[in-house]
């Protein structure tokens, strides 16, 4: 999604965006780490905390949004890459398989940027963690399964409105 303000495009969900986002919910859930699944269905929550009954979603709240868990991971992995080229993320290999945790200067870079939106994005992560950072991985299942549910409920009444079958 690309929105036009002042001549310049800002673009969002960007690598750097996405890679913000995960240094921000890395650094909340320090020192517990997360793999590369979790942290797409998280930095998914992170932007729409509003359809979790959170606080107001980062992004507008767009139709068929809930598709978007099906194209982020490549978006997750590009966001990884950049943070930890800058030692903001780091990963740990572990017979359990590879984690992410936030970088040792992670915390430092986070309370040197001071924009209105960086602020609304740490508050979320800050509360995505709270309430989904510990839960167990078939209850973090069933509360992603929602949002795959309401998609094709959205796709079918689309279909519908247009005649097609």
């Amino acid at each position: 999604m690309e929105k036009a303000m002042n001549s310049q495009t800002i673009t969002f969900n960007s690598p750097l965006e996405s890679g913000l986002r995960l240094v921000g919910l890395l650094t909340k859930a320090y020192p517990i780490t997360y793999d590369i699944q979790r942290l797409v269905i998280l930095d998914y929550f992170v932007v729409h905390t509003g359809d979790l009954g959170g606080p107001e979603s980062l992004h507008a709240a767009l139709p068929m949004r809930s598709k978007e868990l099906l194209v982020r991971r490549k978006l997750i992995e590009s966001g990884l890459l950049l943070m930890m080229s800058r030692n903001l993320i780091e990963r740990i290999v572990s017979p359990e398989g590879i984690s992410y945790a936030a970088g040792e200067m992670s915390e430092t870079f986070l309370n040197a940027l001071t924009s209105p939106y960086l602020q609304r994005l740490l508050e979320r992560a800050q509360w995505v963690v709270d309430n989904f950072g510990i839960m167990n991985d078939e209850l973090l299942k069933s509360t992603t399964r929602k949002f795959f549910d309401d998609w094709v409920e959205e796709f079918h009444t689309i279909q519908q409105s247009l005649g097609v079958q």
